[in-house]
């Protein structure tokens, strides 16, 4: 099966447009919801509302299928931290999506940061185990009908991805929808293709 590495296309400002919230992200990693009581901060009341999860991951394969068209796509690490980069200085940190279908008000994300710690780095405190140079992010959610009939009801596991990419190959650009099909099929094979791939550049 064709593995095709997705690239951020230099000379165009778009890369990541939004942040989609999804029942099944392609990545495989679920975000978690962040109470006050985590934080342990006693002046404020209630709930803080904010997510954290992975919003990429460096080298992971992630199915498509397009027609009879099936393939894997992945990011490497370093158009991983060119597309959180990307995200910020074109601001769309309020930019998001329920599933990819509905424009949603009201959430934001309120910290990122790419992975460089397997000890220290922030996601491990809360029982995330993520690979080095996986991007991550906070999103605070001031939407009530998201927080209590999506967040609180498990209807939304994690983040996806919205962007345009180009693949190395240049195959023409076109839009990423991770919260498209999944399938567990022999990943690991898979990975040790792409890391001998970039091992071999």
């Amino acid at each position: 099966m064709r593995i095709v590495e997705l690239i951020l296309d230099e000379e165009s400002e778009l890369a990541v447009e939004a942040i989609s919230v999804v029942e099944n992200p392609a990545i495989e990693e679920p975000f978690i919801a962040l109470k006050t009581q985590e934080f342990k901060l006693a002046e404020i009341d209630g709930e803080r509302r904010i997510l954290m999860g992975a919003l990429l991951i460096p080298n992971k394969p992630i199915y498509r299928r397009n027609g009879e068209d099936e393939y894997y796509i992945y990011f490497s690490k370093d158009t991983v931290l060119k597309a959180s980069q990307m995200y910020l200085m074109n601001s769309k940190q309020n930019n998001s999506t329920l599933e990819h279908q509905y424009q949603l008000e009201g959430l934001s994300l309120v910290e990122s940061w790419i992975v460089e710690d397997k000890v220290h780095d922030k996601s491990v405190k809360y029982g995330m185990d993520l690979p080095l140079g996986s991007w991550v992010g906070s999103v605070k959610v001031n939407n009530d009908q998201i927080w209590n009939e999506f967040v609180k009801t498990g209807k939304v596991k994690g983040f996806s991805i919205e962007g345009y990419f180009a693949d190395k190959m240049e195959r023409p650009k076109e839009p990423i929808d991770e919260g498209l099909s999944k399938e567990d099929l022999m990943v690991q094979e898979i990975i040790d293709i792409i890391k001998e791939s970039e091992n071999n550049e």
